[in-house]
Formats: structure tokens, C-alpha cells, sequence
């Protein structure tokens, strides 16, 4: 009988085959590595605002602490977002005919609130408490990054599900005392920068860390990184 098939098909389909499985692995790869990239995180973009407000004038120029207008940040799972009467409180008195200010006195004059666009969003389906961080030593820039030095609020880290659990299995590397918290200016210490604490000096950020994951009473790394913790 004579040949259908050239004898060169065969050499065809095992190309073709493994063609497809290392384009099928490619495929993934790529995807996985665009899940992880500062595009899909939308790391770095400056959202839209009903105000251009800066972090950088506010907090880097005027020293205005985090907590006077993120004021339930500290008791509660939700850092809040300030009044227009917060904003109004200086306002009132300075740059009073701005017309980049008009929305706020808008505000103000009707009480209906400004809508601002969050920065850093995470999804419905995860459970984040900004309190319990504040309380154990987790500081306000190693999560929303140097807002001191943000014209404009933009997302300085991932908030993804692997950068969140490389602190939790971790976290002695991030730990700060408490008073330090919402210290922008903050270093972790070395013998550059000794920090002195309940009468030790450190110069090593795991020594402190690990001693202050025992004071403020950390749970084990087995469950800050269980899927229960983050995910009710």
C-alpha cells in the first residue's frame, strides 16, 4: 500500500506538539507575571480627585499628622476620610477665594460630602483592620509608601495577596515602636541610626523587631497567614 503521509509529517507533529504546549506555558507565564506587575496593581497612578489634595504640601510642608484627618485609624478597621469640616477648619482662613478650593466650600455650604477616589482599594472579598497594625508596630509608610512626598495619592506597593504574606511570615522585619508609627522620617536602626527602647539600644532591625513581636503580643506567623485571617 502505498504511503499517505510523507515521512516528514511525523518530524511536523512533534514540533507542532511541542510548539503548543511550550506556547500554552508561555501563555501562562506571561499572565502570571502581569497579575504580579506594577500595570495590574495600578502601582504609581494618580487618581482623579474632586481636589487636587497634597500630601506632600499637608504633611511633608506643614507636618500635619496622619491621624488629624484619618482620625479612626487607630480603633478602627477603617482609616476614615475627613469631613469637609476638616478641611474647613484652616480653610476658612486661608486661601478663602481659591477657586481650586470652590468644591470644598460647596461642600461645606450644601453638606453633601465630597467623593473622593481611593488610592489604595482592596477588594470586597479581603478583610484588612488598619487599627490592629497601628496597635502592633506596622507603620503608616511601609503600606501607603512616602505620602510626604506625594503631590498626588498614588499606590506605592501592590497590596497583593503575596506582598501582604511576605510581612505576615515576617513581620519582625517591618515592626516599629508604636510612637513611631506615623513617623514618615522614620529609620529602622542600624549602627548608623541606634534606637534606644525600654533601656537597650538596638542597631539591627530583626533584633528589634523580634523583641518588639513579643511585647505587643504578636500571634503566630501559623495564623496571621491563615486564610481565615484576611479572608471572613
Amino acid at each position: 500500500m502505498a504511503q499517505i503521509f510523507h515521512r516528514s509529517t511525523n518530524t511536523i507533529t512533534r514540533v507542532t506538539l511541542i510548539a503548543a504546549f511550550l506556547g500554552a506555558g508561555g501563555l501562562l507565564w506571561f499572565f502570571a507575571q502581569m497579575q504580579r506587575s506594577p500595570y495590574y496593581a495600578q502601582q504609581g497612578i494618580h487618581r482623579a480627585q474632586p481636589v487636587p489634595f497634597s500630601h506632600a504640601h499637608h504633611v511633608g510642608d506643614e507636618g500635619i499628622d496622619c491621624r488629624y484627618c484619618h482620625t479612626s485609624v487607630e480603633v478602627s478597621a477603617f482609616a476614615g476620610i475627613p469631613p469637609t469640616k476638616t478641611c474647613m477648619n484652616c480653610h476658612s482662613q486661608i486661601w478663602v477665594h481659591s477657586s481650586m478650593l470652590e468644591p470644598v466650600r460647596q461642600s461645606y455650604r450644601s453638606g453633601t460630602s465630597l467623593i473622593w477616589t481611593r488610592a489604595n482599594d482592596l477588594p470586597d472579598y479581603v478583610y484588612f483592620d488598619h487599627s490592629i497594625h497601628i496597635n502592633k508596630g506596622v507603620g503608616c509608610k511601609d503600606c501607603h509608601g512616602p505620602v510626604d512626598r506625594m503631590p498626588l495619592m498614588y499606590a506605592q506597593n501592590p497590596m497583593l495577596m503575596e506582598w501582604c504574606l511576605n510581612c505576615h511570615r515576617e513581620p519582625e522585619k517591618y515592626l516599629r515602636p508604636r510612637d513611631q508609627v506615623f513617623n514618615m522620617h522614620y529609620e529602622q536602626p542600624s549602627f548608623r541610626t541606634p534606637l534606644s527602647l525600654d533601656g537597650k539600644t538596638y542597631t539591627d532591625q530583626l533584633e528589634l523587631g523580634s523583641y518588639l513581636r513579643t511585647k505587643y503580643h504578636l500571634r503566630s506567623e501559623q495564623d496571621i497567614t491563615s486564610c481565615s485571617t484576611c479572608h471572613r
